[in-house]
């Protein structure tokens, strides 16, 4: 029996194991934590690689696209040093939110995905952006180039999103997440994020 090179004996880690994508970062490989069905936020656990739950959502806000992360990315200096008030990085893999024409209610899942920009996000003075893109092969947005290209109401979903996700009922949100930024400075954040991933871990 023979098997295809590469071949994974082992599960690899959703974070370390897997690749950013040959052709990052205009597109990326990216690994989907959580989908607009869940509502409870799950996270990748960082010593096994598994699916977590983080904490049920107490809002009934819930991501409006797929969310997860990019492969071997890490936000420390350099990505805060793009965020005009991150004073250091979440110390995390850099989130991305992925647009797919067709429901995808299934998360624990690879997909290949085309940057158009990002939120230039902060939590507690850390930098904490989100890269939007579209998924590479989709009916309805493969054509996207820019978010400046999709329609309004998806930036405004995501923006209502992460500026209510962490609210607790009765409480004010903590986060503030007011502008966007196009693709251009996403695939510089992206390489930011690469750099990085190699100074805390190697290539």
């Amino acid at each position: 029996m023979s098997f295809p090179k590469p071949f994974y004996r082992w599960r690899p880690h959703p974070w370390h194991g897997l690749s950013p994508g040959d052709e990052a970062p205009g597109i990326v490989q990216a690994y989907i934590e959580i989908t607009p069905f869940d509502t409870v936020k799950y996270e990748i656990d960082k010593i096994t690689g598994y699916l977590r739950i983080d904490r049920p959502q107490s809002t009934s806000s819930r991501p409006p696209m797929l969310y997860g992360f990019i492969p071997r990315t890490f936000c420390s200096e350099r990505v805060a040093a793009l965020n005009p008030e991150g004073k250091r990085g979440d110390g995390d893999p850099l989130d991305i939110c992925v647009i797919c024409e067709r429901p995808v209610s299934h998360a624990d899942i690879v997909l290949d995905a085309k940057v158009i920009g990002g939120l230039p996000m902060i939590d507690n003075d850390e930098a904490d952006d989100k890269i939007i893109a579209v998924l590479k092969n989709d009916h309805a947005h493969a054509h996207i180039e820019d978010i400046s290209e999709l329609p309004a109401v998806y930036v405004e979903r995501l923006m209502h999103y992460f500026n209510t996700y962490k609210m607790a009922v009765g409480q004010l949100p903590s986060l503030a997440v007011k502008e966007v930024y196009d693709r251009s400075h996403a695939l510089r954040v992206i390489e930011a994020s690469l750099a990085d991933y190699r100074d805390e871990y190697g290539d």
